[in-house]
């Protein structure tokens, strides 16, 4: 159940970060072979409108393409922040270390490449970074919280969207999950939002996307407040992805795991909205949505259930 705040919320049929927000994101691609030399190809976001906005390092899930995630990302940056989606491997995945360490590469290369890539009427504030990630990338972007890998960087909050631990044969390095309750050594605030029906395996597919003990749950049972958690009870381990992925790949990801029944989109718009949300409320001190989502969990695009927020 939630842990009612006692600041009082403003109730609203439809909150604004569930809907799109008021500026107009436009997308960015860098090369590695480009002037700015990052050391993976990048996805960015950011609003066309000029100003200083946080950034979010967002990495992708197993297998899968940073642009498959274009719309939740649109949605996020429309609300005022910067997004950096390296795509970390394209055929051939690397070890879970050899990811982490990639990941750890794009955050230090932040500083000085990304103020050359991005327009001249926007600058990026690296005081508020976020860490965020779906599925394995979820996994990564604790990894990198936990410091798993050296990095110059300092990161100021950690959003895991499914984050997933390995198979059902069992972790995949690097071993993160303890399975100790508050054993993650971490000092910046935490949302993971999971999916109901992460933990169903499909047709005759041995393996579920999101298999129990290695999913959101253990990931935020491991968390030290301040910390929240929601789970669309209704929905699939892919959902929060565009309609209709391109490629192979895209197809793939949409017979692997069991998707909700219904469109894609409120989904997206309910994780994204979360994001937004939660950064404001750290980022921002603009506590209002963050504190309605969890307090009445009703007024999100979908159902939240397992709905938490520990300060």
């Amino acid at each position: 159940m939630a842990q009612i705040l006692e600041t009082k919320p403003v109730l609203s049929t439809v909150l604004p970060v569930f809907i799109p927000g008021k500026y107009h994101p436009i997308s960015i691609s860098v090369d590695p072979s480009g002037p700015s030399s990052p050391p993976k190809q990048l996805l960015i976001f950011t609003p066309s409108e000029q100003g200083t906005y946080p950034v979010i390092l967002f990495f992708h899930g197993f297998y899968l393409r940073n642009y498959f995630y274009s719309d939740l990302l649109r949605h996020i940056s429309s609300h005022g922040f910067i997004i950096v989606a390296p795509q970390l491997y394209t055929i051939i995945p690397p070890s879970g270390t050899e990811e982490i360490e990639s990941a750890a590469k794009v955050a230090d290369w932040l500083p000085s490449g990304l103020p050359s890539v991005l327009p001249e009427n926007i600058e990026a504030n690296l005081v508020k970074l976020a860490l965020a990630g779906h599925s394995r990338g979820g996994k990564t972007a604790f990894a990198l919280a936990l410091g798993y890998a050296k990095t110059t960087q300092n990161f100021s909050a950690l959003v895991g969207i499914d984050p997933v631990a390995g198979t059902t044969c069992g972790q995949t390095n690097p071993k993160i999950l303890t399975y100790i309750p508050g054993s993650f050594n971490l000092s910046i605030p935490v949302t993971v939002i999971g999916t109901g029906l992460g933990p169903e395996s499909k047709g005759c597919l041995p393996c579920p996307c999101a298999p129990k003990t290695l999913n959101h749950e253990e990931f935020f049972n491991e968390c030290k407040p301040p910390r929240a958690h929601f789970d669309a009870k209704n929905y699939g381990h892919m959902d929060v992805l565009d309609d209709d992925p391109s490629g192979l790949v895209g197809k793939l990801s949409d017979y692997m795991c069991v998707n909700g029944k219904g469109p894609r989109d409120p989904m997206r718009r309910c994780v994204g909205g979360i994001v937004v949300a939660f950064l404001n409320y750290f980022f921002e001190g603009e506590k209002g949505d963050f504190v309605t989502i969890v307090n009445e969990p009703y007024v999100a695009p979908v159902k939240l259930d397992q709905v938490m927020f520990n300060i």
